[in-house]
């Protein structure tokens, strides 16, 4: 998923714009401080026409229901909806409304889940600057794709991370072992929680101290946070 990102995210495409008069954007964030710097970084720019601007997240498909829109920017952590979730109902129902993610951070399990299942068009950082907004937003709506070079990076770590995992053939259960381990379980607990013998646990022990090269608890654990094994 990342090479196709970096194959295509900063190529320039022939202008096919979905309005070449204006392009109607739709503004949800939870913080409405996050609404009008967004809107202050376009006002003004005639290229741009606002249908609505919410902190409800969940009022969204009736926003677009009322007037279709070509591009929507939405908050990824957001109560009620999430922007992932919210993003998959856009596509669902509006499968031409292009979606631009915004978040304080570029977490690559997240945006890789957003390209595939919500086929969104950016994500970018809400540091972005209004140079950059303009341009991610101009070539979404001419059918390209475009995500700041901190998400990219991001996802490189992240392709990186699970290239290690699958070369470290880490079965579910010795995952789940790992889990149990940092939350500092000894041999005894975790054979009583997964059902098995302690005789078990400690060749799993010894696996996945094998197989991660680490020698001790504090090691294995720094390890699992590294390649988000656990949260």
């Amino acid at each position: 998923m990342y090479s196709q990102i970096t194959n295509h995210a900063n190529s320039v495409k022939p202008a096919n714009r979905i309005n070449t008069e204006k392009i109607t954007l739709g503004i949800v964030d939870d913080h409405q401080i996050v609404i009008d710097g967004l809107t202050s970084l376009l006002k003004g720019n005639d290229r741009f026409d606002f249908s609505f601007a919410t902190t409800d997240s969940t009022s969204v498909m009736n926003h677009i229901r009322e007037k279709r829109i070509d591009i929507l920017l939405t908050d990824i952590m957001m109560p009620a909806l999430s922007g992932d979730q919210l993003a998959k109902q856009v596509k669902q129902k509006y499968p031409n409304v292009k979606i631009l993610a915004l978040s304080m951070s570029g977490q690559g399990d997240l945006v890789n889940e957003m390209i595939e299942d919500a086929d969104i068009a950016g994500y970018v950082l809400k540091n972005v600057g209004q140079q950059e907004l303009l341009s991610a937003l101009e070539k979404i709506a001419g059918g390209g794709i475009y995500f700041s070079d901190e998400v990219l990076e991001e996802l490189e770590r992240n392709s990186r991370r699970k290239k290690k995992n699958e070369e470290a053939h880490l079965t579910d259960r010795e995952i789940e072992i790992i889990g149990l381990i940092e939350k500092e379980y000894n041999n005894k607990m975790i054979a009583e929680t997964l059902y098995i013998s302690e005789r078990t646990v400690e060749t799993h022990r010894k696996n996945i101290f094998r197989k991660t090269c680490t020698n001790s608890v504090i090691g294995l654990v720094k390890y699992a946070y590294e390649h988000k094994l656990i949260n």
